[in-house]
Parts: C-alpha cells; structure tokens; sequence
C-alpha cells in the first residue's frame, strides 16, 4: 500500500516594531482571520534585540490554493 505524501504551504508574517511590540488584540483577530482561511499557526519567535514577532503558519496544500498562487499579480 503506498503512502501519500501530504504537501503543505507556508505563511510566514512579522509584525511589530523596534519601538512597539505587537498587541493581543491585533494578534488575535490575524490569528483568527488566517484560522478561518485554514492556517496553523506553528511557530511564533520574537526577535532577540527587537519586539518584532515573526509568525509561521502551515495549511495543507490544495488545488484551489495551488491554482490562486499560480495566477499573475498585478
């Protein structure tokens, strides 16, 4: 029986600033926002000298979201 490989993407997002970190509220509602949208938050790290946050979410990939990162931007 062969096994199939799941494929996944990546959203990696930094937020906050040298001078301010980033609040609850605002990281609550992205959070929420990429929850509906079908991420995994799986990694947050603050950065050591900042208070910039970098967040790494996960969704499985698809089709639908194969063919949506294929198309030009303009």
């Amino acid at each position: 029986m062969s096994e199939q490989i799941k494929k996944w993407e990546y959203r990696i997002y930094s937020l906050g600033s040298i001078l301010k970190s980033p609040k609850d509220e605002e990281l609550m509602e992205l959070l929420d926002e990429w929850g509906e949208d079908g991420w995994e938050l799986v990694s947050a790290v603050r950065g050591e000298s900042t208070n910039r946050m970098t967040l790494i979410a996960k969704r499985p990939l698809t089709d639908r979201s194969r063919r949506e990162r294929s198309r030009p931007s303009y």
